[in-house]
């Protein structure tokens, strides 16, 4: 393969959309939250979060299979 620059958006894409569910952020987030009388759960999170996780996966392999093509 010649060309690797579909391959570095992929993996840069790819390191950024773990944040949805995984990040340390978000647990800090919810214990500040359920700390203030305002607990998240996570099936909670996962119905407001999910969603957006799947929509950024398309539309990153939308961009990177255009951004191949030219």
């Amino acid at each position: 393969m010649t060309n690797l620059e579909p391959l570095w958006r992929i993996l840069s894409l790819g390191a950024c959309l773990g944040h949805y569910i995984g990040a340390s952020a978000n647990l800090v987030v919810a214990q500040l939250a359920a700390k203030e009388g305002h607990p998240i759960s996570f099936l909670k999170y996962l119905i407001i979060s999910f969603p957006l996780m799947i929509i950024s996966i398309v539309i990153s392999t939308v961009y990177v299979y255009i951004t191949s093509l030219l």
